[in-house]
């Protein structure tokens, strides 16, 4: 890997993985489109050096939403030593964010390994980022429908039930997929339990951020093994540029879901995936 191809992957990493396009899909894809032949995407190293640039954007948007984190686990502490949660909502929405985070973690250790043998497949990536674009549709055409005709109000985030955070997390957890955006799946569930553009993103940027820091962190000791150990160098810029790009576009995406939708994103997916598709049966790309 060149230093050029490094960091045009940080920065892939860094808007891919908050906008919800699938930052492992196009980690996948671009390589291959730009015949990148002596990148092995199924080779340690390289999914190690991905892992850095995830820990770049989850630092971002710790960084992003510190005051709502600081305010989160403070209400977590309170909550655990009154044995109960109080009225403060910050403390609802803390422990929303732990209980939709199991999912992740038991289907992330669960599937590790037959997940992993995609990340070399231009097909399926390409395959599961059309995948992505329609759940999209899907979600808003639903949305529409639940607040249109039946005259369904927003609810605020700490509204949400335990069992609906769970069902986010469930969605988050189709990210293992190569193609599959983890924000537009948490995103799309959260509208379909009544929170607006805002508040759904808002959430699936707080949910992101363990899921993402913690397979991060688990992944650091495969750094020192002999294969990965080489990229260390590559990993460290990249997670950097990975953090400031994720830095960013959450600023830019908070404010984009304030007025607008999904569907601009399912467009792209829909169609850079069906391209992909068609240029990975011609063989021209694998």
């Amino acid at each position: 890997m060149t230093i050029t191809q490094a960091l045009l992957l940080a920065l892939i990493q860094g808007v891919g993985e908050l906008f919800p396009v699938s930052s492992l899909g196009h980690t996948i894809l671009v390589p291959a489109i730009l015949h990148w032949n002596r990148i092995d995407r199924a080779d340690p190293g390289f999914l190690a050096f991905v892992v850095a640039l995830h820990l770049g954007t989850a630092l971002a948007l710790v960084v992003f939403y510190r005051r709502d984190w600081i305010a989160i686990v403070g209400a977590l502490v309170r909550s655990v030593v009154r044995g109960r949660i109080g009225d403060d909502p910050n403390e609802k929405i803390g422990w929303l964010l732990v209980v939709g985070t199991i999912p992740v973690g038991i289907l992330g250790i669960t599937f590790e390994h037959p997940v992993r043998l995609l990340f070399g497949s231009v097909a399926y990536a390409a395959m599961f980022l059309v995948v992505n674009g329609l759940i999209m549709f899907w979600g808003e055409r639903m949305r529409r429908r639940q607040h249109e005709d039946r005259h369904r109000a927003y609810r605020p985030l700490e509204e949400l039930t335990f069992l609906e955070s769970i069902l986010i997390g469930i969605g988050q957890s189709f990210a293992l997929l190569p193609g599959i955006s983890r924000s537009g799946a948490s995103m799309t569930a959260g509208l379909l339990f009544d929170l607006d553009h805002s508040a759904a993103a808002r959430y699936s940027f707080l949910l992101a951020t363990p899921a993402i820091g913690a397979a991060g962190l688990l992944e650091v000791p495969k750094f020192f093994e002999p294969t990965p150990h080489a990229m260390l160098g590559f990993a460290v810029l990249g997670g950097l540029v990975s953090g400031i790009a994720a830095y960013a576009s959450v600023a830019f995406l908070t404010r984009y879901f304030r007025s607008h939708d999904l569907r601009p994103f399912g467009w792209y997916c829909t169609a850079a995936g069906c391209i992909a598709l068609v240029l990975s049966w011609k063989g021209v790309i694998r």
